[in-house]
């Protein structure tokens, strides 16, 4: 489990503008909506954790955050403004998606998967010195591990926003899981605004300041990560209760 968890935001969110804010989000894949009426807000500084069993409609949550897909009806603010724009234009205002799939193009070198992002790679290395050695190998042949490093570090890098990180956890060992997870901690206490989905309950909440659990697309249970770690049977429940 990991350790030292930042105690989270200490300025009243009330007075704040969140970096990112889902308002009655209904999307889907043509006209068939997958999540409904979904509402929540993440502040910098903080990591937003959205839990729920396979297809409760968290993939399709960030997705619609990130600009790839299309709001049925509901808006998507970044800083407090409405926007509509694909995710390269939501890019260029501070937003990274890091995806279920690694997120990285095999046929290149490490480094040169760092270039395409960063002139200077020197912070992702910062972030990640693991890669150090393996610049010079494709990113095919990494372990998957190495490979959400990648991923993490190109997304991480450079002061970004926002970052979305979907299913940081699948095929990974634990120890592998904590350190990404230590790195995701730590971009958000330096102010960045972390939107997380996760399977992995425990690990998950270690890390982050508030939660959601979906369920058939909706958000069911809400609330601080201290709070929601005192009950893991209720959202064990919730996630057995259905997959929608």
């Amino acid at each position: 489990m990991i350790r030292g968890q930042s105690p989270g935001l200490t300025e009243s969110s009330s007075d704040r503008v969140p970096a990112l804010e889902a308002s009655r989000l209904t999307a889907g894949y043509g006209p068939m909506p997958v999540i409904h009426d979904v509402s929540f807000r993440v502040y910098g500084g903080e990591v937003m954790v959205l839990l729920g069993s396979n297809g409760a409609g968290k993939t399709t949550t960030i997705l619609t955050l990130a600009g790839e897909l299309v709001p049925l009806s509901g808006e998507v603010r970044m800083r407090g403004a409405a926007t509509t724009g694909a995710l390269h234009l939501r890019a260029r205002r501070g937003l990274r998606l890091v995806t279920e799939e690694r997120s990285v193009f095999m046929s290149l070198t490490v480094a040169a998967n760092l270039k395409l992002l960063h002139n200077d790679i020197s912070e992702c290395l910062d972030l990640f010195p693991e890669l150090q050695p393996l610049l010079k190998r494709k990113a095919g042949v990494l372990s998957g591990g190495e490979q959400q490093m990648l991923s993490l570090a190109r997304a991480l890098a450079g002061s970004p926003e926002i970052v979305l990180i979907d299913e940081l956890s699948l095929g990974l060992a634990p120890l592998v899981l904590e350190r990404l997870l230590l790195a995701v901690r730590a971009a958000a206490d330096r102010g960045v605004a972390v939107v997380l989905v996760e399977q992995q309950i425990r690990y998950a909440l270690s890390v982050a300041d508030r939660g959601c659990v979906m369920r058939r697309g909706e958000i069911v249970l809400e609330g601080a990560a201290a709070e929601l770690r005192k009950d893991p049977a209720k959202i064990g429940a919730l996630y057995l209760g259905g997959t929608g």
